[in-house]
């Protein structure tokens, strides 16, 4: 099972008086269960945005990419596996 599934910020779901354009829609949501159990589900996204799950979307693709969320990115930095000393 993926540690985080992906969510997206939906406009219908921002606060009033945020912009319509949100340069950063895609957060990290901590998985529970399978991404796929969770596809299409409201969820609250590590930074704190309600976001709707994309259980086709994997984190680790998504979370690279500059349509991430910044804080979420920072947050799953740390759960990262380091990789062995050589």
């Amino acid at each position: 099972m993926d540690r985080f599934a992906v969510g997206f910020a939906r406009p219908d779901r921002w606060s009033h008086g945020q912009s319509t354009e949100h340069s950063h829609p895609w957060h990290a949501v901590e998985a529970h269960r399978p991404a796929a159990e969770l596809d299409g589900e409201i969820e609250l996204a590590l930074c704190g945005a309600i976001v709707q799950v994309w259980g086709s979307q994997k984190w680790a693709r998504v979370g690279s990419g500059r349509t991430a969320c910044p804080e979420c990115r920072r947050i799953t930095a740390a759960a990262k596996p380091l990789t062995p000393a050589r």
